[in-house]
């Protein structure tokens, strides 16, 4: 297996994400850095930084030339970052040492490498948040269509009360909501251009370098942060934190599933599910198991990329070293986790006649508790709780159903409101709403 599962023949379908993969390439990344070069020659040739016709020259080159990342792999290896590399391929491809001599005039390599990678975050930005949109419109569907569904509640694993299918999706789709507003709040400062030259002073631009950085924002559709921001990890920190908040929540919505197609239980089915090597009756839930594992391995990168932001003084090559391990898997498998779990929930059936068994088991303790409040309007509270939890004991002892037993002991006692399902119903058709369906 390759280090990577997702770059793995045999695993990339089960983890990787081929979409967000796409704009972690060597070549994506090669021709990002190439564009920031090219524009940053550009604006200083309209500032008058450096000569026009290198300007126009480098700028023409940068979308021009084919550069082999195989070729910058060893002074990579030296340098500890590709631009040394990819500058001095870059000039020799030009063939015109009069216009390369202006290329990478008073940048650093973060500069580029942080300005192209902020390219390229705004595009995957651009699809989770389209893929986020679809998820949500397919839950808020699902929710609309079983808003009345009856099924159990379950709560540390045990029966509690009643609930319908549709207000569990919908506790799916409600975090989903505020991760793509935090999405929406996230991605403007992500695009976001870096140029601060060697140590984040613009030193070698003079008093050119605050309108080069505006001049570049713009020619690439940036926000200059008005200053250099090197050692400022912040906004990478929270960008790793709302994809681990965001695959957790969909690890939830996984192990749900895991539970729900549990054998005794298959309250859903999951069309396409997976086969054993050996026992041919199972079904199993790989999906939502990929999106469980997923969630955990977030989880984990991200607390990766949190400790990288320690990054001392200027700049810091270890805690650099540590995002460029962690940041690209952790957006891949955030971005499998949305795709995946639009897929599960595609697939997803509701088994009607599974859920009202797994509502009442013949015991009827599901409704202890609606029992209790309308015994509480005949007696204090504490002491209807202790007359119906006697009575569930009695019930679970066998002979009678909890309700036969409170119909005994209170004839008079009305039951009629109790054992419904509350606000579930409505609630879903809320989450609906919200989610356009």
């Amino acid at each position: 297996m390759p280090a990577s599962a997702a770059d793995s023949a045999i695993y990339r379908n089960l983890f990787a994400d081929d979409a967000t993969a796409a704009l972690f390439t060597d070549s994506a990344e090669i021709r990002a850095m190439l564009l920031v070069e090219g524009a940053l020659a550009r604006v200083q040739g309209q500032i008058g930084l450096i000569p026009q016709t290198a300007a126009a020259f480098i700028d023409r080159s940068s979308r021009e030339v084919q550069i082999d990342p195989a070729a910058l792999g060893s002074e990579t290896a030296t340098n500890g970052v590709p631009v040394p590399g990819l500058v001095a391929a870059f000039r020799k491809a030009m063939q015109a040492p009069e216009h390369a001599q202006f290329l990478h005039w008073g940048a650093t390599s973060q500069d580029i490498m942080e300005t192209a990678l902020a390219l390229r975050l705004r595009r995957v930005t651009e699809i989770w948040d389209e893929r986020l949109g679809r998820l949500i419109a397919a839950l808020g569907g699902l929710a609309r269509e079983h808003a009345g569904l009856p099924m159990a509640a379950r709560t540390y694993g045990q029966a509690a009360t009643p609930t319908s299918f549709g207000a569990v999706v919908a506790g799916w789709g409600h975090p989903l909501l505020r991760h793509r507003d935090r999405l929406n709040a996230l991605r403007p400062e992500l695009a976001t251009v870096s140029l601060g030259g060697a140590a984040g002073t613009l030193s070698a631009m003079g008093p050119d370098g605050p309108a080069v950085r505006a001049a570049l924002a713009d020619a690439l559709g940036l926000a200059d942060p008005g200053h250099g921001w090197h050692a400022e990890r912040d906004r990478l920190g929270a960008f790793a934190a709302w994809m681990a908040g965001l695959a957790v929540s969909l690890g939830k919505m996984g192990e749900d599933m895991i539970l729900m197609t549990q054998s005794g239980i298959n309250e859903i089915r999951l069309e396409g599910a997976g086969g054993s090597s050996t026992m041919p009756q199972k079904q199993n839930p790989v999906g939502p198991s990929v999106l469980v594992a997923l969630a955990r391995q977030a989880a984990a990168l991200s607390a990766a990329i949190q400790g990288a932001g320690i990054h001392r003084q200027q700049r810091d090559g270890s805690a650099w070293f540590v995002e460029w391990l962690t940041l690209p898997q952790l957006c891949v498998s955030a971005g499998r986790s949305i795709g995946l779990a639009q897929e599960m929930v595609e697939r997803i059936s509701p088994d009607a006649v599974a859920m009202a068994v797994g509502l009442d088991d013949g015991t009827g303790l599901i409704h202890a508790e609606a029992y209790t409040f309308a015994l509480a309007r005949h007696m204090p509270r504490p002491e209807a709780q202790s007359r119906i939890k006697a009575l569930c004991n009695e019930a679970m002892d066998g002979g009678a159903s909890l309700q036969e037993l409170v119909a005994r002991d209170f004839p008079d006692l009305d039951l009629s409101s109790a054992g419904g399902l509350g606000m579930a119903p409505a609630e879903a058709l809320a989450f609906a709403e919200m989610a356009g369906a």
